[in-house]
């Protein structure tokens, strides 16, 4: 369990770092509300560039209109998964799957802990091509992706490594 905790608090660590710079790069002088609006807009990459976003709902800014009954609600649900994936994480065998719930964990918890302090989810990350932008993003949010991925992976070699492959079925 070890493990996946030091890479939940690793994943959360970061998320709450970046976004504390990036809310102190783009917030304009005088101003100590938060959330603010802040037009700027960073080029880092001819496709990629820093912008703030405040996300009020969920990935991709789903039930964004839900106001504050919403927000408990999405609180509430995000804190019931945190408690199953830490009492899955006590049985978890392989370090894919360890290292997988820990990401997932420490990107909701990122989140989480921005709902209640901001009301919303700080994202400022903006990748775009041709015109297409894809929904801003956080790091929080990258750490629940990449453990997704490592969940993926952990059933893929778990599949092959006890010789279930689509030859045998």
């Amino acid at each position: 369990m070890r493990l996946g905790l030091i890479i939940a608090a690793a994943a959360f660590m970061a998320d709450q770092i970046s976004k504390r710079i990036m809310l102190d790069v783009f917030r304009p002088p005088g101003v100590t509300e938060t959330p603010f609006y802040s037009p700027r807009l960073i080029d880092v990459l001819p496709v990629f560039n820093l912008r703030l976003a405040w996300n009020t709902g969920i990935s991709f800014s789903l039930f964004s209109d839900s106001g504050e009954v919403g927000r408990v609600l999405l609180i509430a649900g995000q804190l019931t998964i945190v408690g199953v994936l830490l009492w899955w994480l006590r049985s978890a065998q392989t370090v894919w799957m360890k290292a997988g719930i820990g990401l997932i964990v420490g990107g909701a918890l990122g989140n989480i802990l921005d709902r209640l302090i901001y009301g919303a989810v700080v994202d400022f990350l903006d990748f775009h091509a041709a015109g297409a932008h894809f929904p801003t993003f956080n790091l929080a949010d990258t750490a629940i992706s990449v453990g997704v991925g490592c969940w993926l992976l952990d059933a893929y070699l778990t599949r092959h490594q006890d010789g279930v492959t689509p030859e045998t079925k």
